[in-house]
């Protein structure tokens, strides 16, 4: 079962750390502002973010707003205007993608253009390439520290783009072509939070260690692997460390 969504928390209050990303403490630059919506589905992840970069006075940046989930989302972007969007890529009611097409008009706003950066548990390159080609402009995991994130963001608000290291090359290989990513008809099958889990059972986590990455409970993990090997008809996790490595999604 996964998470019910949460209501949305406009001008969100730091709490504690939580499981956000490691911790650094972040400066922010003399001067500096950005104001920042959170957009997750896990309320103590975005309250360990909060907690981590949302100290304005130390890091400059201002968190305007939080959201759990698509709808959610684009109520708050669009009611406050933020500068740049943190957003996770997997979300219910559509996920990242869903957000950023809904909300093409206030990223082509040449006076105050809203930019949006991915900030997901996932490394996998569809993730990537596909919220990329939506319109976001950057993509870091959530693996990156305080410091890090807070330099991410303001280079976000200035327009630059902004990827974890091993994750530019996807980007590059996809647009240096022009072929379209040929479909596979199995892996569409899967929901993207099946796709987070199929890869991690691949690459050979235990149970617990997925739960812990994915901020789920060990409960919901083995239902995602028994949807993910019904849906592939596939027999136990042998076979489907075999699948995903036939298709490189490990």
């Amino acid at each position: 079962m996964s998470e019910p969504n949460e209501p949305t928390e406009p001008n969100g209050t730091a709490g504690p750390a939580g499981q956000a990303a490691e911790s650094a403490q972040p400066t922010g630059g003399a001067g500096r502002h950005v104001r920042v919506v959170l957009v997750d589905d896990h309320r103590m992840f975005r309250t360990g973010v909060q907690a981590e970069i949302g100290q304005t006075e130390q890091t400059g940046v201002e968190v305007v707003g939080e959201a759990a989930d698509v709808d959610q989302a684009v109520t708050v972007i669009t009611a406050t205007r933020p500068e740049v969007v943190l957003l996770d890529v997997h979300l219910p009611g559509g996920g990242g993608v869903e957000v950023l097409r809904r909300c093409a008009p206030l990223m082509s706003d040449t006076e105050r253009p809203v930019r949006f950066l991915a900030l997901s548990v996932s490394d996998a390159a569809e993730d990537v390439i596909g919220v990329i080609r939506g319109g976001a402009r950057g993509y870091v995991t959530k693996t990156i520290t305080g410091t890090d994130l807070v330099d991410s963001v303001f280079r976000v608000q200035e327009g630059d783009a902004v990827f974890s290291p091993r994750l530019a090359g996807f980007v590059l290989d996809a647009f240096a072509s022009t072929d379209a990513p040929p479909l596979d008809e199995d892996l569409d099958r899967l929901t993207q939070r099946e796709r987070e889990v199929l890869r991690l059972i691949a690459r050979g986590y235990a149970y617990k260690e997925i739960a812990k990455q994915l901020f789920i409970s060990v409960k919901t993990v083995e239902s995602h692997v028994s949807a993910v090997l019904r849906k592939l008809q596939l027999s136990n996790r042998h076979e489907l460390t075999r699948w995903a490595t036939a298709r490189r999604l490990v």
